[in-house]
């Protein structure tokens, strides 16, 4: 399935999302995570790609800044690989792309792939990208339009715009839905801390 893509080619259709774009009208999953609407939970993955240039791999691809970037050096498609340790809930994955720098470098077409191991992934989302620029967000649900539990995602580039080779992504995240203990999606409390670092110590060991 493919979601309807607004301008900039970021999600901005669903309900979710709305009333949640920065000064430019642009999705900013930095300020999501800010507000505790979601939790970036790539930390707890194991990352692996499958090629790229040396100085250019995971390490650029994780290191929040977009002036850097993970370049591949292989044959389409090319492969960004997130492992969890457990069973994790998955709302949605932002990728940034920037296709004025990076031209046809920049992916065209992105599959979201889901399973417990390599053997069984499965496709959940694809999305066609047209000269993007900034955060794309992709959701992911499963059938019941509930964000999926998995132990593996995969992201694969299948095409790259002019028919590129070789992909530049800048940076990915991954999101959890940030949710109390009610089961509602958490709102901003007084005395109340979201963030990753404090909920670490939420709870006596």
């Amino acid at each position: 399935m493919s979601p309807e893509m607004g301008s900039n080619n970021i999600l901005k259709h669903n309900p979710e999302m709305s009333g949640k774009t920065n000064a430019s009208g642009v999705i900013d999953p930095v300020t999501e995570e800010l507000a505790g609407r979601v939790r970036e939970v790539g930390n707890q993955a194991i990352w692996s790609l499958s090629s790229c240039k040396p100085g250019f791999g995971v390490d650029q691809l994780r290191d929040d800044m977009t002036e850097t970037y993970w370049q591949s050096d292989g044959q389409l498609p090319h492969l960004v690989n997130i492992q969890f340790r457990r069973k994790t809930t998955i709302r949605d994955i932002c990728i940034y792309t920037d296709y004025k720098l990076d031209e046809s470098y920049t992916p065209s077409r992105i599959s979201i792939r889901a399973g417990t191991n390599f053997n069984d992934l499965q496709e959940v989302e694809v999305m066609d990208l047209n000269e993007p620029s900034g955060w794309v967000v992709i959701l992911i649900k499963d059938d019941n339009d509930r964000p999926i539990r998995t132990f593996m995602l995969q992201i694969a580039v299948i095409s790259n715009h002019q028919n590129g080779r070789d992909t530049h992504m800048r940076q990915i995240k991954v999101h959890s839905p940030a949710e109390d203990r009610f089961g509602l999606h958490s709102q901003i409390v007084p005395g109340r801390f979201v963030t990753n670092e404090f909920q670490r110590y939420a709870t006596i060991r």
